[in-house]
């Protein structure tokens, strides 16, 4: 989903398997593994999301940068 940030672009969730997707506003993806759905939750409804996302997200999950 398109989200309102400098920057971030977009945000998607699969639920099932806990795993974050950002793309930045650089066009860099990112995922991240074995995030509640409520940290996602509290992530779109944050009014930073580059705040958010450096306070508890960055640091706080396993990632990988994705190529496609």
């Amino acid at each position: 989903m398109d989200v309102d940030s400098t920057a971030i672009r977009t945000i998607d969730y699969d639920g099932e398997r806990a795993k974050l997707f950002v793309r930045f506003a650089s066009g860099e993806r990112y995922v991240y593994v074995g995030v509640p759905r409520e940290v996602c939750r509290s992530f779109l409804d944050a009014d930073s999301k580059g705040r958010f996302f450096l306070a508890e997200i960055r640091d706080c999950y396993p990632y990988n940068r994705l190529t496609s």
